[in-house]
């Protein structure tokens, strides 16, 4: 994750190429038809470049580093 900030997030790259974060909480179900769509626990649906898998990979890692305890480079 390239900033403090997003060690409490995970980015996501958004169909038009601008990369965002997205706290993991609030994800409700992700859905792959020709886009991968996430639809947040308030209904609202996000489209994003990266494939269900990669989503559920980076939701593992940063659960992990969450039990693991942050390192010291990571804070």
């Amino acid at each position: 994750m390239k900033e403090d900030w997003g060690l409490s997030m995970i980015a996501l790259t958004a169909i038009s190429g601008k990369e965002f974060y997205l706290n993991c909480d609030l994800i409700y179900r992700i859905d792959r038809s020709f886009d991968t769509i996430i639809t947040l626990t308030d209904g609202k649906r996000l489209r994003v470049t990266e494939t269900e898998k990669e989503i559920v990979e980076k939701i593992i890692q940063y659960r992990r580093k969450i039990v693991n305890g942050f390192s010291e480079g990571e804070l």
